[in-house]
């Protein structure tokens, strides 16, 4: 791979293609994903990989933000400033990392992305880039890749 590392979609996609998508997770959460904690914490089981995929906003969850029911709560002014400063990125054409998304029970919970998530949605965006996670011997991450994913010529979120 080409250095120094961009942490785009297209980059994931070029370390899937390899086969070492999870290399390119740690590699991004260690460094400008700034979540050393939560690459850690992966390393303690294997896991099974998938991505990256177009996902529907409507069928993520986030953990973070200010709302109570948040696992991750954070003060509703910082998340609103972080959130008004993706979006400016995003408006000029930044190519974000995409989210990182846990498949458990039936469900898709961003444990890595919540920002950029919100930002996505507020700006109007249908779909967000996500790489999907699961712990090895969970369900086949192929469920969620073939189930409500969006093709790349189907959203604007592509062209981001």
């Amino acid at each position: 791979m080409t250095l120094p590392l961009t942490f785009t979609v297209e980059e994931a996609k070029a370390f899937a293609k390899e086969g070492v998508l999870e290399e390119w997770v740690h590699l991004f959460l260690m460094t400008a994903g700034n979540n050393i904690p939560f690459s850690e914490g992966l390393k303690r089981e294997r896991r099974n990989w998938a991505g990256p995929v177009l996902v529907p906003l409507q069928e993520l969850e986030r953990c973070c933000g200010p709302e109570p029911e948040m696992e991750y709560r954070v003060p509703e002014d910082s998340w609103d400033v972080h959130i008004g400063e993706l979006m400016a990125l995003l408006r000029e054409g930044w190519r974000y990392p995409p989210l990182i998304v846990q498949a458990a029970e039936g469900r898709l919970s961003i444990r890595d992305g919540n920002h950029r998530h919100e930002a996505l949605r507020r700006l109007g965006e249908p779909a967000a880039w996500a790489i999907l996670w699961n712990t090895a011997g969970e369900p086949d991450l192929s469920a969620w890749t073939g189930n409500g994913a969006v093709s790349d010529t189907d959203s604007k979120a592509a062209e981001t």
